[in-house]
């Protein structure tokens, strides 16, 4: 089994396929605990708050990201019929910077929410023994349709008239992440 995971701030779309493209599971999965906001570094008093006063809110989120990302994928993994072998998450600057006063700067306040949500996913997937693999968003779709050919319409959005909606494009996203995950892709 293969996951594709779409991210948003808090939650993410979660799609576990065959190795012949088969939705065995989609479901949204949880990313933080409740009550928590989902964007630490733009939290609306984000801007009254200093450097340190907002990295230890990241931090506080970021714990919280760990246990609950890591419920979902417990529960995710116990629901599905064979072993899941990798995960593939939306590709992040690998030279992303750790420092929260760098974060909240231009260009890297706009992404740093996300790309802790991504690194959290990635390293839970790896504890898990899980081959972690990184997706062009703009290009995966595409990708994957030139892989699965004439296949292509039936695979990605076949599953809607299978197993109803939703089927959105953050489920062809991670689908097709899953799909090309197969294929050899490079991950890190």
């Amino acid at each position: 089994m293969r996951l594709g995971v779409a991210h948003h701030f808090g939650w993410a779309v979660a799609v576990t396929a065959s190795a012949e493209h088969r939705v065995v599971d989609r479901r949204r999965i949880a990313l933080v605990e409740p009550g928590l906001p989902a964007a630490p570094v733009h939290h609306r008093d984000g801007r009254r708050l200093d450097d340190a006063a907002i990295a230890a809110l990241v931090a506080r989120v970021r714990t919280s990201a760990v246990r609950t990302a890591s419920a979902s994928l417990d529960e995710l993994a116990a629901t599905v019929p064979e072993p899941i072998v990798s995960m593939s998450l939306r590709a992040w600057p690998p030279d992303f910077p750790t420092d929260v006063a760098l974060q909240r700067r231009a260009p890297h306040e706009s992404r740093a929410d996300s790309v802790m949500y991504r690194q959290v996913l990635a390293e839970l997937a790896r504890a898990r023994g899980w081959a972690v693999h990184l997706y062009d968003a703009a290009a995966v779709e595409g990708q994957a349709a030139g892989v699965l050919g004439e296949r292509a319409d039936e695979v990605l959005r076949g599953p809607r008239a299978r197993l109803g909606p939703p089927w959105t494009k953050d489920h062809r996203m991670a689908l097709a992440a899953a799909i090309m995950a197969g294929q050899g892709t490079p991950g890190r």
